[in-house]
């Protein structure tokens, strides 16, 4: 009887062995950790990149279409080198513009594609000449909250105290050598 029970057990953890590679099997393929879809490979330099990380998805009109397969420091220009896999029914004109945008205020970074009208595509390989890097949102909300705070209102306002009562004070010295 034990030794039937020890087979049970046995052939229930198979099951769940077997049922854990099917879901890692799955993930990864859907991921594009296999890389087995194909495609073909571009190429976008931005002076900026923020939190864009290999994997991220590559869109058009909103819809995916490739990943992001790395991004690295060219050392000589200081740019960031990305390069990026598409899926090969995708093809893009050669003035295409590419852009790092936000998930969202928390979220992760992707790049988006406006095509354009070119009646050339990008070939395998090729980089894209018209880039928009991140745009640094905490950076953009600091410098519009950073005037308020007294810096540029506080030395306006002396500055116009100070400009109304020169000319009064400067007028009554000039006036009594000048009379």
């Amino acid at each position: 009887m034990a030794e039937r029970e020890q087979w049970a057990e046995t052939g229930l953890g198979a099951v769940v062995l077997v049922a854990a590679l099917g879901f890692l099997g799955y993930a990864l393929a859907h991921a594009g950790g296999f890389g087995g879809s194909g495609g073909y490979q571009l190429k976008a330099r931005f002076g900026e990149v923020g939190a864009l990380a290999p994997g991220a998805t590559v869109s058009v009109a909103g819809v995916k279409v490739g990943s992001v397969t790395s991004v690295a420091l060219d050392p000589k220009t200081f740019l960031a080198d990305t390069v990026m896999t598409i899926n090969p029914d995708v093809k893009l004109p050669t003035d295409s513009t590419i852009k790092i945008t936000q998930d969202s205020l928390l979220g992760g970074q992707h790049l988006a594609i406006e095509p354009g009208g070119a009646m050339d595509n990008l070939k395998p390989g090729g980089v894209f000449q018209n880039t928009q890097g991140a745009v640094d949102l905490f950076g953009l909300i600091g410098q519009v909250l950073r005037p308020q705070s007294g810096g540029a209102g506080g030395s306006s306002a002396g500055g116009a105290a100070g400009a109304a009562s020169a000319p009064a004070g400067a007028a009554s010295p000039a006036a009594a050598p000048g009379g």
